[in-house]
């Protein structure tokens, strides 16, 4: 199976903890543990900070990688940076909507992944961008049925966060990769 993961710095492996940032080890990351485990071709196309694209050249952005090698799977888990840039889950619904309106016609299978929901940490320092973490799932799983497109919550998966309240940690990648794992082998 070839698989395509689009996110965010979740998805890329960036590790809070170095003084720059930086990145986990291969071998910590869940998109690497996940291809250790199942000998899958996936391509990992995170990007710190993304947000969910709303603008034609993000959308043909996503057009060109799917066109380079067209996958099997092409799995989007975005809208943590959306919420943390003052979005509501609701918006951050409508524009995760048009962009799934968007690949739909040009990919195979859409997995819409919602990510874990944030806790408090030094990036979320108010209650309300937790509560909008969680109504993002909710969000994302009404839309995802309306829209017939695959759908799974990662805040199902017990995945611990960082100081900052935001990215996983070594054990919360490994917890990601087993969810998500366990998802797709079902």
């Amino acid at each position: 199976m070839r698989m395509l993961c689009y996110g965010d710095s979740n998805t890329y492996g960036y590790d809070p903890r170095g003084f720059f940032g930086g990145r986990y080890p291969k071998e910590s990351r869940w998109v690497d543990i996940l291809v250790q485990r199942t000998g899958w071709e996936i391509r990992n196309e995170g990007q710190n900070g993304r947000e969910i694209p709303s603008r034609p050249f993000q959308y043909q952005r996503a057009g060109e990688l799917l066109a380079q090698s067209p996958p099997d799977v092409f799995a989007i888990m975005l809208g943590t940076n959306d919420l943390l840039r003052g979005y509501s889950a609701v918006v951050a619904c409508s524009r995760m909507e048009a962009f799934l309106r968007y690949l739909q016609p040009k990919c195979g299978q859409l997995l819409l992944i919602a990510p874990p929901p944030m806790k408090r940490g030094a990036w979320v320092t108010e209650e309300s961008l937790i509560t909008e973490s969680v109504k993002l799932a909710e969000a994302y799983q009404s839309m995802s049925q309306k829209l017939g497109i695959a759908f799974v919550n990662a805040g199902q998966w017990n995945v611990e966060l960082t100081f900052d309240g935001v990215h996983f940690t070594d054990a919360g990648h490994r917890a990601f990769a087993e969810g998500l794992y366990a998802y797709l082998t079902e």
